[in-house]
């Protein structure tokens, strides 16, 4: 038996799974395909050339005429780039702000939630580190109350466990990571959305991983707010992100803790007036060559088909699992009822990240995560690290074999 919990398909023939797209134009479209085999697509994916072509030439722009001229030069690409993104979560552009990193969209929406000492925020044992160490920061900082709603036997969030919480709890609000970083586990974001509106509570939604990996529908999922990035799977630019700004949470007054001119209008000595639409979830300093890279990569992914894309990268995904599990001294650490673009593996007397530097030297990107990454995830799976590869749609059984194959003469067996 598999040494992982999913109820994913089993891998299918090779050529099922190459020719669900056209790999040879994906790979001519990513020319260092050529050069290395990247795995590491949930730390920062390799760019398509129209993205790289869309930063390169609003970069030169800004170097011949000046930023501000090249922001009204190209106000009408600027404008289509909200279109863009929120076309990739099922949105209107007055609901889309452009910030300089998920961990910052995530930061700006929650501290626009109006907490008070001893109010309670629900979140998960899975949620991002980062998002973590916000929590506890809000706990030390203003008494809000963090509870972690406990795991299912089969991996991820008990949803019958938040319900509960949320019966015996008045929660400000509640905030779940869709995909952990540190594994590949798949929460069940929409049954959450459910329970948050039955009660009328905040929902903050971390798509920092699923936001490109999958079909997203904020509409669907019914969250408040939802964050994410432009370099992991959305194949964008590092320095970009977003985030998503339901028409409730605009109307209900909602801004955040940092505002500045660009999200405010300070009309007398001691007043302002929010913009009325997301901008005021923005500042003023928005790096315009990665924000349209980002844009350009959410057509890109468009274009292709976002189930597409995640049909591809599961079955690939699955495929590197099984591969991994008959490798001696391999285990693989992801749980869940549902898996998807991520493979989290622990290696028997061998230090992740050292196999990760001796990986890259091979030419292989993956990437590797120690405890403090994910402390309640490590602890209760009693490992202290991990090696993380994450396959793209770009991505090539050959490839995984190849990165497989390396492992194997890494570790001698």
């Amino acid at each position: 038996m598999p040494r992982y919990l999913a109820t994913e398909p089993r891998p299918a023939a090779e050529t099922s799974i190459e020719s669900r797209m056209d790999i040879d134009r994906l790979r001519a479209d990513t020319p260092p395909c050529a050069e290395r085999v990247h795995l590491n697509n949930a730390g920062a994916a390799l760019m398509p050339e129209p993205v790289v072509r869309a930063v390169r030439e609003h970069f030169e722009l800004e170097t011949r005429i000046g930023g501000y001229e090249a922001e009204d030069a190209r106000r009408a690409e600027i404008d289509a780039a909200y279109d863009a993104i929120a076309g990739l979560v099922g949105a209107d552009r007055r609901n889309i702000a452009f910030t300089e990193s998920a961990t910052a969209a995530f930061a700006q929406a929650l501290t626009s939630i109006p907490f008070e000492r001893g109010d309670a925020l629900l979140t998960t044992r899975n949620d991002y580190v980062s998002n973590q160490l916000l929590f506890l920061s809000f706990e030390r900082r203003l008494g809000v109350r963090v509870l972690r709603a406990p795991d299912a036997p089969e991996g991820g969030v008990d949803v019958d466990a938040v319900d509960a919480i949320m019966r015996r709890e008045a929660l400000r609000a509640v905030c779940v990571t869709h995909v952990p970083t540190n594994s590949g586990l798949v929460q069940d974001v929409e049954s959450i959305g459910r329970l948050c509106r039955e009660r009328n509570v905040l929902y903050v939604v971390d798509g920092c991983q699923s936001v490109g990996q999958m079909p997203i529908d904020v509409d669907a999922i019914g969250c408040d707010f939802l964050s994410a990035t432009s370099r992991k799977f959305l194949r964008g630019p590092r320095g970009a992100g977003f985030l998503y700004v339901s028409d409730r949470a605009l109307g209900l007054g909602l801004a955040p803790l940092a505002i500045d001119m660009r999200g405010a209008e300070w009309t007398d000595a001691n007043r302002y007036r929010l913009a009325d639409d997301a901008r005021r979830f923005e500042t003023f300093e928005t790096a315009w060559p990665v924000a349209l890279g980002m844009a350009e990569a959410a057509r890109y992914a468009q274009a292709l088909g976002l189930a597409a894309i995640e049909r591809r990268i599961k079955l690939l995904a699955a495929r590197l699992r099984e591969s991994l599990c008959e490798v001696p001294g391999v285990r693989v650490l992801d749980r869940g009822p549902e898996l998807c673009g991520i493979v989290s593996i622990a290696v028997a007397g061998h230090d992740p990240r050292a196999l990760m530097r001796a990986l890259r030297e091979r030419g292989i990107n993956t990437s590797a995560q120690a405890r403090p990454s994910a402390v309640l995830d490590y602890d209760a799976k009693g490992v202290e690290a991990s090696l993380r590869l994450s396959p793209h749609c770009y991505n090539t059984e050959a490839e995984l074999d190849t990165a497989v194959d390396a492992l194997r003469e890494l570790i001698g067996v």
